[in-house]
């Protein structure tokens, strides 16, 4: 297998991890620790865990209320996923790999609580006294951010300039250095 194919391979795996244990934390949250039923519970002062069923996208965006508005959604939301899942089987660099990954990872766990329950089940609420930071998120949130923040950095701060064809790759991406140059 290809170092490309195998670092593809690696952010499918890490979007399937990614789906996984966030649907298992959702599923644990509603059924052993019936956190629907409780409300809210609380891990230490600033973080606790309080149901919150999510009707929208990100800070409450696009409120889909009604059935026509939430399958409206799942569409959106999957066809943003076919082209995060494009762009990986396209990208190269595994730090890009990856971060698509993860957010690839996280829209299907939202996508898939929004099939099954109309919402997105959030629980995650982190918290200084009265401010928060973020609203109720869930880990499908966090690794959706995190990816796209690592994605916009990269391509921002640190992306090298692609290599001309017939020049050489180094592991990350970058040109490497011409025999004249050494």
């Amino acid at each position: 297998m290809s170092t490309v194919k195998s670092r593809r391979t690696a952010g499918l795996f890490l979007a399937a991890a990614i789906f996984a244990v966030d649907q298992l934390v959702k599923w644990t949250v509603a059924h052993p620790l019936m956190l629907r039923e409780r409300g809210t519970i609380e891990i230490v002062p600033f973080f606790r865990l309080a149901w919150t069923e999510n009707n929208g996208i990100s800070l409450g965006l696009l409120s889909a209320e009604t059935e026509t508005g939430r399958w409206l959604l799942v569409a959106m939301t999957g066809l943003v996923a076919a082209v995060v899942l494009v762009w990986l089987l396209k990208e190269r660099l595994m730090p890009e790999i990856a971060a698509l990954g993860a957010v690839l990872g996280g829209a299907l766990g939202n996508i898939v609580d929004r099939i099954q329950h109309g919402y997105v089940v959030d629980y995650a609420d982190l918290h200084f006294g009265e401010f928060r930071p973020f609203m109720v998120f869930n880990l499908a949130d966090a690794a959706i951010s995190l990816g796209v923040v690592f994605i916009l950095a990269r391509s921002l701060l640190s992306r090298d300039k692609p290599a001309k064809p017939d020049t050489p790759v180094t592991e990350n991406g970058a040109a490497a250095p011409s025999p004249e140059s050494q």
